[in-house]
């Protein structure tokens, strides 16, 4: 689950911001390589995303670890084996967000560039309103909700994906237990793996129930004004 929790922070957070940026500037030459990276990241497999992660980053430039979620070195230094499982976290996090990266940003762009047509981002134009008080305050809180809707239905393809990336890397995940329980049919850690990944699509809907409270006021439990 920090596997895919980080992937998915990076890939929302990022997607966001990229979306917001070629948004605001739709006919730059920035907003045409986002898209064409966005449409590569999205058409690229996970599992040849690690690969390729692994050769650039750990085997040609040596910048980060590669396998296994830390380094014996940092035993009883919780300064040193934070530090070590970040660097760990990394690759196998950027391996799972490429894709989903891709989505939100082009999510986000579209949905941003719709909320910028709307009267009342005129209207607050009209009265003087700066454009980044338009942007920020008035126009991303709409705009981000349609990037929440797909975050929280992805979190089952997130898991599913994780698995090949934690067996990529070496990550003792929960991906990698459910391959060695295949093999070892371990039935009964498999069901539990099943019903554990379950549960967590469904505290992901929930969460992003509560999440649209919180970004838009206007959306009230039970139909309430």
């Amino acid at each position: 689950m920090l596997l895919a929790g980080t992937s998915l922070l990076f890939a929302v957070g990022l997607g966001v911001a990229i979306g917001v940026y070629t948004a605001r500037r739709p006919e730059s030459p920035m907003s045409s390589a986002a898209t064409v990276t966005s449409l590569v990241g999205f058409s690229t497999p996970v599992f040849y995303s690690a690969i390729m992660v692994i050769v650039l980053f750990a085997a040609k430039w040596s910048l980060l670890p590669v396998g296994g979620m830390e380094d014996v070195r940092y035993d009883g230094n919780w300064v040193g084996e934070t530090i070590d499982l970040l660097q760990h976290l990394i690759l196998p996090a950027l391996s799972l967000g490429i894709i989903y990266l891709a989505i939100y940003s082009r999510l986000a762009r579209a949905s941003m560039l719709e909320v910028l047509e709307s009267d009342y981002i005129r209207t607050a134009r009209a009265k003087g309103a700066q454009e980044r008080v338009v942007v920020y305050k008035h126009a991303l809180r709409n705009a981000v909700i349609p990037v929440i809707t797909a975050a929280g239905l992805q979190v089952g393809n997130l898991l599913s994906g994780a698995l090949l990336v934690e067996v990529v890397f070496a990550w003792p995940g929960i991906g990698r237990l459910a391959v060695d329980s295949i093999f070892r049919r371990d039935s009964p850690m498999l069901l539990g793996i099943m019903i554990f990944s379950s549960a967590m699509v469904i505290v992901a809907n929930l969460l992003t129930d509560l999440v649209y409270r919180l970004i838009d006021p206007r959306i009230r439990v039970g139909g309430s004004r």
